[in-house]
């Protein structure tokens, strides 16, 4: 069976079975399965003289799952949060109503520290139905997410349910996440494994593709749901993400996402007028853009 995909780069374009680019959302689409937004980060150094500070700031409507490969952050949120992530750890800030929060470099790792930080920041939008739900923040560790081999390639499913594992990383629609690392050439196919839209980000190494070549940095996302054949190079790392769409069109400017733009505008006027919730003792404040 060929397959029918799509690849996301900086100009998307289509192969066959997939489209290729860079990350969602992109022009030709928006979102894969209840995924919105993925942002890679780095890798990048930070130190001696510069380090991650993003300073206080707004979500609605999505939780945001961080995943890192390399380094570390402190996340601080309006609930009193205060968590550091790690490698192969996650975080999930599901901000419903409204949250708001911060990101820093810890400050273990500072004064004049240098280290590298490598990873990807994730939106999932919420379902309506929950999108005014009360902001909830969950940190799960690397040893506690379901971790397997198959024939010399290395799973782990971060969050949603696939290959008959749940994690334990709350999801609030049917989604998956799924880290694979291959020591050898291995032959991908994941039908009946993992329902819904299906994108693959190639972290690291390549895999082929419909007879094209699609290296690190780019994204696929299938043109077919619950079924997707790779040829994965050794050496690769990938992370397979999607789902079930949500029924409804979501809105999204800048931090906030809404099945309804009235909700948007609301979020920008609270943010605005300082109306959210603060993180107790931080008093940054980035401006609505």
């Amino acid at each position: 069976m060929s397959n029918t995909s799509l690849i996301i780069a900086e100009r998307s374009r289509d192969i066959g079975d997939f489209l290729v680019g860079r990350l969602i959302p992109f022009r030709k689409k928006r979102m894969v399965g209840p995924f919105i937004f993925i942002d890679h980060m780095g890798p990048e150094k930070v130190g001696p003289e510069k380090y991650m500070d993003v300073d206080q700031h707004p979500h609605i409507g999505l939780s945001t799952l961080t995943y890192l490969l390399e380094g570390e952050i402190m996340h601080r949120d309006s609930m009193g949060t205060a968590q550091k992530i790690t490698p192969g750890s996650v975080n999930l800030m599901v901000a419903g109503k409204g949250v708001a929060h911060t990101e820093r470099t810890p400050e273990a790792l500072r004064g004049g520290k240098e280290s590298l930080v490598h990873g990807y920041q994730i939106w999932i939008a919420l379902p309506r139905e929950l999108e005014d739900m009360a902001p909830e923040f969950y940190h799960i560790d690397r040893k506690d997410l379901p971790s397997w081999t198959e024939d010399g390639a290395s799973f782990t499913l971060v969050a949603g349910k696939g290959f008959g594992k749940t994690s334990p990383v709350p999801a609030h629609s049917e989604l998956f996440m799924v880290s694979v690392e291959t020591g050898k050439d291995y032959a991908l196919d994941i039908a009946g494994n993992l329902e819904g839209e299906i994108g693959i980000c190639v972290v690291e190494g390549k895999v082929n593709a419909c007879g094209e070549e699609v290296g690190k940095g780019n994204m696929l996302v299938s043109k077919l749901n619950d079924q997707c054949a790779l040829q994965v190079a050794g050496g690769s790392h990938l992370l397979l993400f999607g789902g079930q769409p949500l029924e409804e069109e979501r809105h999204i400017y800048w931090n906030f996402v809404s099945s309804d733009p009235v909700k948007i505008e609301k979020a920008r006027d609270d943010w605005k007028a300082r109306r959210f919730p603060e993180v107790p003792g931080d008093d940054t404040y980035i401006p609505l853009p």
